[in-house]
């Protein structure tokens, strides 16, 4: 059944966009003369050197010389071996941006708004900089933010990447293990850390956490206190006196590959995998992403709803580089109600407001109508990630959000610190399609014989090098761990973990993990299409579904859990009600076994469901080994499984 398209551009888009104006600029000053965005994405997938050196040139990077990419295989692609850059350096030129235009619009439930021009925070970058040269660090050296999203983590950031030092964040929920499991591995020097933080109307005192980490890290010589709900912290600096040194804005050119900043995995086992990106890969692939793809710029106003543990508030704060203002926020979005961050989007005047799936699905949910709670009428733009958003969800933004808005269904990961599928402003937007494979990522699904296939479900696999993909896993001398991560199943290709299906058009949906894959008869599925009925009843809060295959060749046995709404009894009826919508929606194969609830789902530090671990735990694997504790968000939910382990052949 063909799907219905939301929104198409109009013939202004090509003219107006900033992609637009990149494809004119390919025009007139390289030679190339694309009709439309499939041959320019099939160019910038097989002239590699020839795109990246684009994205270089008309975002006016700076110098370059030598090759762009050599050798060109993966694992080992070496990009731009003989450049010298610097990130920060980058960022702070915030192109189409006076000193005195605001460009970080900082909102907390723990304080009064803070607002930063472009001089302020230049200003701060400088003198913070010069802390922490006082605090002796340089270049390669690691700095730790145990800090929420607050305009000061923006400020470590830069300052740490202005020096060549390298950067490492864990948001202030974070537990003192999760926090460890990270930081024990990379021995940072310095750690700069709030003493809590509110979450709505609660305030979280976290000095108990923050000993404790200081006890696990021998490394640290320089502790920094960013006072942030009125708690004491013992022999630390305060922030204001790390600060208090006027120093000239200044930048260490760094090679291509230097480490920018260490991001973790959200593993299940083991301790979370420490991904090292790079200054020069992870600018120009957000430098792409950011204008080409978002279409945000000077006068922008970019949000997305993220912790400082996420991949999505790196992505956030690079959007200065592209000439656009950020908003960050810390705090509650559903307190008092889930109507808080639609509201802020008028307070701030957001142009392009970026979100999860489930939030989406929550406020659909929860009928809330935004453009009726606030005025939107300045948003261009609405990203989703974290999650498939479902067909219901796609109609709900254009139905309640604004019917203009150019919305970008996106999927990537902190493996590449990007989405590789996603929107662009030049392509029309059909429900529960993702837009297109974004520029410069050759996004494949491959088939059971390992070749790529159009309309069919297959492994989501990145075929050509990218830029932003890890320089390495830090403390992997040899790369093995890095091989086995990545390269093992199909040696030379990037397989990602998630069910891809690319249409003939471009478009994909992304159904789920492939280790937790739904596969009964012949008939397989992914969990998201699952979930997407299964939490569109009233009665259903959350879910989490398991097959256990036979491996004599038989059905398998599928389990459904849930957690029941507030208010709602599970009993016959419910479980009647689930089974009879998913037989309707779904297939007769998928109908579960057995459905049980549970008090919560079991989820990772960024908010993803664990199927795996809880099919550990149902085949008879303990607790301890079937999961990392410091790798979820809710580790106490795990042991409701147990008691369903004992009926498992």
């Amino acid at each position: 059944m063909a799907r219905a398209k939301l929104w198409s551009p109009g013939p202004e888009a090509l003219k107006d966009s900033r992609i637009g104006r990149y494809m004119d600029w390919l025009r007139a000053e390289r030679g190339h003369d694309f009709g439309d965005y499939a041959s320019l994405w099939e160019w910038s997938t097989t002239d590699l050197p020839g795109f990246w050196d684009s994205v270089w040139d008309h975002f006016e990077v700076g110098e370059r010389s030598g090759d762009s990419l050599n050798p060109a295989e993966m694992p080992g692609a070496g990009w731009y071996p003989g450049a010298r850059l610097n990130y920060a350096e980058r960022v702070l030129r915030a192109p189409g941006v006076g000193e005195d235009d605001p460009v970080v619009f900082g909102y907390s439930d723990a304080r009064e708004p803070v607002v930063l021009t472009l001089g302020e925070l230049r200003d701060k970058v400088a003198r913070c900089r010069a802390g922490l040269v006082r605090a002796g660090v340089g270049e390669g050296d690691r700095v730790a933010a145990y800090l929420p999203n607050v305009p000061e983590a923006l400020v470590l950031l830069l300052a740490t990447a202005s020096l060549g030092a390298i950067f490492s964040s864990c948001a202030p929920e974070f537990g003192t293990r999760s926090v460890t499991d990270r930081w024990t591995q990379i021995a940072p020097s310095v750690l700069v850390t709030v003493d809590g933080y509110a979450y709505g109307d609660k305030t979280i005192d976290r000095r108990d956490e923050v000993a404790a980490i200081r006890r696990a890290l021998p490394s640290l010589t320089t502790v920094v206190h960013v006072p942030y709900v009125g708690g004491a912290l013992d022999d630390t600096v305060a922030w204001e006196d790390f600060l208090a040194e006027d120093a000239p804005l200044e930048f260490a050119p760094v090679p291509f590959a230097h480490p920018l900043y260490v991001l973790y995995s959200s593993g299940t086992t083991g301790l979370p995998k420490p991904i090292v990106h790079g200054h020069g890969g992870i600018l120009l692939e957000h430098l792409k992403m950011l204008a080409l793809h978002h279409d945000l710029g000077p006068g922008d106003r970019f949000f997305w709803f993220s912790t400082t543990g996420w991949m999505m508030w790196n992505y956030l704060v690079s959007a200065i580089a592209v000439g656009s203002a950020i908003v960050m926020y810390d705090g509650n979005p559903g307190a008092p109600d889930l109507t808080r961050l639609w509201r802020l989007a008028e307070e701030s005047g957001m142009t392009y407001f970026g979100t999860s799936a489930p939030y989406l699905l929550a406020c659909r949910k929860g009928g809330l109508v935004p453009n009726e709670i606030a005025d939107l009428s300045k948003l261009r733009g609405v990203g989703s990630t974290g999650a498939p958003l479902p067909p219901e969800g796609f109609r709900y933004v254009y139905e309640a959000i604004g019917s203009d808005v150019v919305l970008s269904s996106l999927s990537g990961g902190t493996d590449v610190c990007t989405g590789f599928v996603g929107g662009v402003p030049i392509l029309p937007v059909t429900e529960g399609e993702i837009t297109c494979r974004c520029l410069g990522s050759r996004v494949e699904a491959y088939g059971p014989d390992g070749k790529p296939v159009i309309g069919e479900q297959g492994e989501l696999v990145i075929t050509s090098p990218m830029p932003s993909m890890p320089v390495g896993f830090w403390g992997d001398e040899d790369g093995s761990r890095y091989r086995e991560a990545y390269f093992s199943v199909y040696p030379g290709v990037w397989r990602h973990g998630d069910w891809i299906t690319v249409s003939e058009e471009g478009t994909c949906v992304i159904t789920g993990r492939s280790d937790a894959t739904l596969n009964r008869g012949g008939v397989r599925l992914g969990t998201a299409e699952f979930y997407s009925v299964t939490e569109g009843l009233p009665e259903v809060a959350d879910s989490l579904v398991v097959h256990l295959e036979d491996d004599e060749g038989g059905a398998g046995r599928l389990l459904l859990f849930v957690v029941p709404a507030p208010g709602v009894a599970f009993g016959a009826d419910l479980v009647k009600r689930i089974r009879t919508e998913l037989r309707t929606s779904l297939s007769p194969r998928h109908v579960p076994d057995e459905i049980h609830a549970v008090p919560s789902v079991p989820k990772t530090l960024s908010g993803k469901k664990l199927e795996v671990p809880v099919k550990r735990i149902l085949t008879g694997t303990p607790i301890e080994k079937a999961a990392a504790e410091g790798a979820l968000a809710n580790p106490e939910s795990l042991g409701a499984y147990l008691a369903f382990a004992v009926n498992v052949e």
